[in-house]
Parts: C-alpha cells; sequence; structure tokens
C-alpha cells in the first residue's frame, strides 16, 4: 500500500510539472503573436505618417441639353403654302423652312408702290411750284409729309411679307411638324422645333461645400443611359446663388458632341475631378471611434498615446485627417482593442 500511495504521489507531481511548462509555452505564444504576457507591454503594428497627394471627386446627376433651342412658330396669321424642310434633317442657318400664304400682302405691296410714286411725283412737282413762289409752304410740306407716309406704308408691308417666310435662325437639327400645308396659323401655333446639337450643355449640381472648388474651365466626365462611354465636358458657366431648398449650386458645362452621339435630353452621370492636394491619410481601421468623435493611437517613447483627430475625405481603405496628426507621427494600427492612453507597447518586427 505504501508502494502504491508512493507511485500515485509521484504522478500527482509530474502532471502539475507538464501543465505548467504548457501553460509557460501559451504565454509565450501569445506574447509573439501580438498580445500581452502577464504584466508585459503589448506588441502593436505601425505606420509613419506621410504627406501625400489626394484628390477629391464629386458625383452628380444631370441633364444633356441642346446648345440652342427654339420652337417655331410664324409672327403672323396665315395659311401654309409650303412645307420646305424634312423631319430630322439637318439645316443651314437662314434656310427657308415654312412659306406663309402672301398674295394678300403681295397685292397691297403693288397699290403701295403706286401710291408712293403718286406721292413722289406730287411732291416733285409741288417743290418747283414752291421754288418759284406759286404753291405755299403748307402745300409742299403736306406734299412731303404724304411722301413720308407712302414710303412708311411700304415699308411695313414688305416687313410683313418678309414673316411669311420662315427661316431657320441657326443651324440644327429641325424636329416633328406640326403642321401640313393648308393650316391655317397664328402666331400661338406651333410648327416645329429646331435644335442645335454640336455642341451641347450639360446641366448639373454640385452640393454647397464644393461650391467654391468648381471653376470655369474644370473638366468633368460624364456617362448617359445605354452608353458605355466616357464623355468630357467643359465648365463654362456657374449659378450665381446656391439653392436654398436643396443646398446645391448649379453648373453648366459643354461637350463637343462633333460625331453627334449624344441627344439632347438624355440623363447624364456626371463625375467632376477636383484638383489633388497634398494631406495625410490612415488606415480607415485605425479609427477608434469614441462619444465625440473619433481617435487614433500613437506610439510615443514605448507607450500609446490616444490622440483626437477630425476626419476628411474618404477613399476606400483610407480617411483623410484634417486635424490631429502631423507627418512623421507614429501610428498604430493593429491591437487598438487592448489598449489605452499611456499603456506600454512594442513594436513587432515582423
Amino acid at each position: 500500500m505504501k508502494r502504491i500511495r508512493t507511485w500515485i504521489i509521484v504522478g500527482i507531481v509530474l502532471a502539475i510539472l507538464v501543465a505548467g511548462k504548457f501553460a509557460m509555452q501559451g504565454n509565450h505564444s501569445t506574447a509573439s503573436r501580438g498580445g500581452r504576457g502577464p504584466g508585459g507591454p503589448t506588441t502593436v503594428r505601425v505606420e509613419v505618417l506621410q504627406s501625400q497627394k489626394l484628390g477629391d471627386k464629386i458625383t452628380s446627376v444631370g441633364t444633356v441639353l441642346p446648345n440652342e433651342r427654339v420652337d417655331m412658330r410664324s409672327e403672323i396669321s396665315g395659311r401654309v403654302r409650303g412645307i420646305h424642310f424634312k423631319e430630322g434633317e439637318r439645316v443651314a442657318k437662314g434656310e427657308l423652312l415654312v412659306k406663309i400664304d402672301d398674295s394678300e400682302l403681295r397685292a397691297r405691296q403693288s397699290r403701295a408702290k403706286s401710291e408712293l410714286d403718286i406721292a413722289q411725283k406730287e411732291a416733285e412737282r409741288l417743290e418747283q411750284l414752291y421754288n418759284q413762289k406759286v404753291a405755299s409752304q403748307r402745300e409742299f410740306d403736306n406734299a412731303e409729309s404724304s411722301l413720308s407716309v407712302a414710303k412708311a406704308e411700304l415699308e411695313l408691308i414688305e416687313a410683313q411679307l418678309r414673316k411669311t417666310d420662315i427661316r431657320a435662325p441657326f443651324g440644327g437639327v429641325v424636329g416633328l411638324r406640326s403642321v401640313s400645308e393648308g393650316t391655317y396659323v397664328t402666331p400661338t401655333t406651333p410648327i416645329t422645333t429646331l435644335l442645335e446639337d454640336r455642341p451641347v450643355k450639360v446641366d448639373f449640381t454640385v452640393p454647397e461645400r464644393f461650391a467654391a472648388s468648381v471653376k470655369k474651365g474644370d473638366v468633368v466626365r460624364f456617362t448617359v443611359e445605354g452608353s458605355s462611354r466616357v464623355f468630357e465636358a467643359t465648365v463654362y458657366a456657374l449659378e450665381s446663388i446656391i439653392d436654398a431648398n436643396t443646398r446645391t449650386m448649379g453648373v453648366r458645362a459643354t461637350c463637343p458632341n462633333s460625331d453627334g452621339a449624344l441627344v439632347p435630353g438624355a440623363f447624364a452621370e456626371v463625375e467632376v475631378l477636383l484638383p489633388e492636394r497634398e494631406t495625410l491619410t490612415v488606415p480607415s481601421f485605425a479609427l477608434v471611434p469614441e462619444l465625440r468623435g473619433q481617435k487614433v493611437f500613437l506610439y510615443r517613447g514605448g507607450k500609446a498615446e490616444a490622440r483626437p483627430v477630425e476626419t476628411g475625405l474618404r477613399t476606400e481603405d483610407r480617411v483623410e485627417i484634417v486635424d490631429g496628426l502631423a507627418p512623421g507621427d507614429t501610428l498604430i494600427t493593429s491591437g487598438l482593442l487592448q489598449l489605452k492612453s499611456g499603456a506600454p507597447v512594442t513594436v513587432a518586427t515582423e
């Protein structure tokens, strides 16, 4: 029995020794993996911060607009005598599109010319008589006045005649027509539309905080529905006031559209690239949220130092630091959940 008890005691002692050895190995392994040994510093990884270029961009939605657009209407009432354009075709500036019947005006023009001729001859006759002291000043003045009225009447009729020719005010593409030959039109009757689509305009908005960043001459990129092609446009005008309802500012850019690929009225997804600037960024996972903001941990003299920061632009994996850090600071990027300000740390060598 004494021998049995002795073996039992020896076995217990050996078990305690083996368990203690495994526990020591486990603590050593934890410390080597970046944890903290009993009473020892936390092993962390760090990154030395350096200034780098960072470019911001604005995404917005907009609309492709024609460079010029006009709804073609007649300035006078009358019956359509001829249509001289085909729907959807390109026309030149000054080209005749629609002819309004002018037969009545032509007759009035002939009569006005005859009356002008008579007034001209009467004025010449009275001028001779007046020079010969046969006609009075009043008679001569009345003849001159009648001549002026006759000239004005003829000019008025000729102006109305010119309005019977509806011509393109600029080169572009005509739309669908709304009248036919024989239709009686008035100044309120729509005839067709005329668009100048080379170049086109792109209207979009930017948030208020970027209003001062967008300037004339900036190049923007955009795409339209149904096409993967990326187009470029140049900003040439900005709205003079920020919309109080949407807190956005209107911007207008122009695109050459030399091949006619862009159709006015199309929906556009716009991307504005802002100038690059020198700034500091940190990995997004290095930020620790707080009740009143965010903080990071810096490595200072073998200890962790908590530093509140103000963030700015975010990219896919990094965050801009607007305030709180400086170039050369050593940022702790691992073991953040185990850290507190003033805690001892060591830098991992691997």
